[in-house]
């Protein structure tokens, strides 16, 4: 065999492998970076009183408005607080409201939206009325509604946000439940006397879990840019509790102090591309087309 007979084995013994890589890159290379993205900022969430050596309340008005430098790397705001510290703080409230209503939400309307296309008749036609009802209306706005007459708050607002916020997962469950209820392993668990509890919750909901899981996914960016935008109205956080909305509700009208608004609505913009690359990345590994192709 000649050295180019041998050089061209090589090649072809490497291609496939060099293929293989090339598809997971393009397949979950966005997903790692959004998964790295969110590791970050929980990492920060967590880390920030060690990140920082002021105060995110601290108020000194002789240094207000100072544009980024080497004390404050990212400036100081109205009050002269420092904008990282406040930014990095932000970032608790910011993820944890996001992660309890999408968690909240999804768990409860994958549990009313199965129940409902599992024990049919009145009670379903009843639990999708609802369901519709609150679909009808722009999620944001009857989220503004709810909020403003609960008045303002962390906790009313996350609670304005769950009345909107179960539907969308009660209508996929619906569906969901609606295939593998006329399954063959559904009719067995009826005939051997299994409970309907336990048909639904240890049979059915984990082989349909895969759609919710992608939504659940994608919504915990849409709920993070939603409660940011419920308190730039106002209607969030109580101040001066740090949050991205309400920062950059603080700077909207600084045009020449950029740095107050710029930085927060930065953070918001990540963290959301951040969880729609790992929504991407996972409804393609749910998904056996996708991993075909």
């Amino acid at each position: 065999m000649t050295a180019f007979d041998q050089a061209s084995a090589t090649l072809a013994a490497l291609a496939p492998a060099r293929s293989k890589g090339q598809r997971w890159r393009r397949r979950y290379g966005i997903a790692a970076i959004g998964a790295a993205i969110i590791l970050v900022w929980v990492l920060i969430a967590i880390l920030c009183p060690y990140l920082t050596p002021y105060s995110p309340d601290a108020v000194d008005v002789s240094i207000r408005l100072r544009p980024p430098s080497a004390t404050h790397w990212l400036g100081t705001d109205e009050l002269g607080r420092d904008v990282l510290t406040r930014l990095l703080y932000g970032s608790r409230i910011s993820l944890f409201t996001g992660l309890v209503v999408v968690l909240l939400g999804s768990a409860f309307g994958t549990l009313v939206g199965g129940a409902a296309a599992f024990m049919r008749g009145r009670g379903e036609e009843l639990i999708m009325r609802l369901t519709d009802l609150v679909l009808c209306f722009p999620p944001i706005i009857l989220a503004l509604a709810i909020a403003a007459a609960l008045g303002i708050g962390t906790r009313n607002t996350i609670i304005a946000m769950l009345v909107v916020w179960w539907p969308k997962f009660a209508r996929l469950a619906h569906s969901l439940v609606l295939v593998q209820r006329s399954q063959e392993y559904v009719e067995a668990a009826v005939v051997v006397g299994l409970k309907p509890a336990r048909i639904l919750l240890r049979h059915i909901i984990p082989n349909a879990v895969g759609p919710l899981i992608v939504l659940v996914t994608l919504d915990l960016g849409n709920a993070i840019i939603t409660f940011a935008g419920l308190s730039f109205l106002g209607l969030g956080v109580v101040p001066p509790t740090p949050e991205w909305g309400s920062m950059v509700a603080e700077g909207r009208e600084l045009v020449e102090q950029w740095w107050v608004a710029a930085f927060p609505g930065f953070a918001i913009l990540s963290v959301v591309l951040g969880f729609n690359f790992l929504g991407d990345g996972v409804r393609d590994w749910l998904d056996p087309k996708a991993r075909q192709r």
